[in-house]
């Protein structure tokens, strides 16, 4: 048996800076707004007489607030509200509400912790600033999570933030979001700390991955002057962690060695499967209510669908119609409709007709990059975001671009009716290129004639 999948995209939106991070809404009642956020380094204006300054370049922001209407067809995601930022390295809406409102956590390049909280009704809804906290001099925010105790109360609820100084800092978010405390603040690696997780089903827990190769977990109840464990499993920097929010002991690591590991919490000596994405995962994303589906982001390679359920971990669909660093991901809770119809980007639908069995490499040969030049500013510790693709004349030059590889496959997971189509709405970004795609994911078990 086998199951087709095939995406479609519904929409393409320019960011106009370059986008990182889009998050959708996990509460219920609105899951229609979508946030992305961006980094855009500028120029340092150049006085008279001179062609270049030795100013350091300016990291801007902007957060974008969408809204998803599934009735409409074409054009499904309306733009409700734009706010100049400093730039944005994470993003993450808070698991429960908080007074009842959403509250959506920004990590920035001050080396911040920004709290927004959405207010109004859904289809028209706005963030207003609630609060923030400084992490400290000449450092940037890079990642952060929420604890709510196990997710399912408000009662204590927590951040966890990592920086490019390698340091973690715990945050105790005060009733309403109406203020931060620093709860503590340690060093945790030795270069950036690129990401910083909790653990879900015990948020006392935290791990830590960082770009001295290290994967490390923290026991926040006594003073986290040493790791409860030390991985050097992965070979390159550790810039994705998410805990497993539907099965407890199952964590997800990916790095810029191309690798996303699944692991046992309860034994870590080994990674339970080990899948090559053919690119640097910055971000992981499990979905939210089928426990074996992980959506990773892979920088050079694009967005891949793993399923976790199946021996190896499999990427089962993938998604490269964006030509830039796939950084932003994420799953939303609202079942698009089934339309065949998708909107003007429905041309990019890929189906082929024979299964691929579990483990065959359907991934094509990349072609050669073209001439390019690759011009780094080394005064900012997070090089991976400081990179300009641009020619001689100061135009940005788009990577290679990749062919589609949504096929069907073999040994996927369903959902006990299996039998019927499964639709997902997600919604990608990448960074040079400053684009928003919102596309859906279909799959379907199919029968033995089929």
């Amino acid at each position: 048996m086998s199951v087709r999948c095939k995406t479609q995209t519904l929409q393409v939106i320019d960011t106009e800076y370059s986008a990182d991070s889009a998050e959708w809404c996990p509460l219920d009642d609105w899951g229609t707004v979508l946030a992305c956020g961006t980094y855009q380094l500028k120029r340092p204006e150049s006085e008279p007489g001179r062609e270049d300054s030795d100013d350091p370049h300016l990291r801007l922001g902007r957060l974008y607030l969408y809204h998803y209407d599934p009735h409409q067809i074409f054009s499904p995601v309306s733009e409700v509200q734009r706010i100049e930022t400093a730039a944005i390295l994470d993003m993450k809406w808070c698991h429960v509400p908080l007074s009842g409102s959403p509250i959506l956590g920004v990590a920035d390049a001050k080396g911040s912790l920004e709290l927004y909280r959405l207010q109004g009704h859904r289809e028209g809804s706005r963030v207003q600033p609630a609060c923030s906290l400084d992490l400290g001099d000449e450092c940037l925010a890079l990642s952060l999570d929420w604890s709510t105790g196990k997710r399912e109360s408000s009662s204590l609820v927590r951040t966890i933030c990592s920086d490019s100084l390698g340091r973690l800092s715990l945050v105790q978010v005060e009733e309403a979001a109406t203020g931060l405390d620093m709860v503590c603040q340690w060093k945790a690696h030795d270069f950036e700390a690129w990401i910083a997780a909790f653990n879900y089903w015990n948020c006392d827990v935290i791990y830590s991955g960082g770009d001295d190769c290290l994967l490390k977990g923290w026991d926040t109840r006594s003073t986290p002057d040493s790791p409860v464990f030390t991985s050097k499993r992965h070979s390159m920097g550790v810039c994705s962690i998410q805990s497993h929010p539907l099965r407890e002991h199952v964590l997800a690591t990916g790095s810029y060695d191309e690798h996303v590991l699944v692991w046992d919490l309860r034994q870590m000596k080994q990674p339970t499967s080990d899948t090559h994405v053919q690119g640097g995962v910055w971000r992981l994303k499990w979905h939210p209510t089928d426990s074996a589906l992980l959506l990773a982001a892979c920088m050079h390679s694009g967005f891949h669908i793993l399923d976790s359920a199946s021996d190896g971990c499999p990427i089962v669909s993938s998604y490269v119609l964006h030509n830039s660093l796939a950084y932003g991901a994420d799953w939303s809770r609202v079942s698009p409709p089934n339309n065949s119809t998708a909107g003007p980007e429905a041309s990019s639908m890929v189906e082929e007709e024979e299964p691929v069995p579990v483990g065959t490499d359907t991934d094509t040969q990349k072609p050669e990059q073209s001439a390019q030049n690759l011009k780094i500013f080394y005064e900012s510790p997070t090089a991976s975001f400081d990179i300009v693709l641009e020619d001689d004349s100061g135009g940005y030059i788009p990577e290679p671009s990749r062919g589609t590889d949504e096929r069907p496959v073999s040994g996927v997971s369903s959902p006990p009716d299996s039998g019927h189509p499964h639709t997902h709405l997600l919604a990608t970004c990448s960074f040079y290129d400053h684009v928003l795609h919102v596309w859906r994911w279909r799959s379907q078990r199919l029968g033995p004639a089929e």
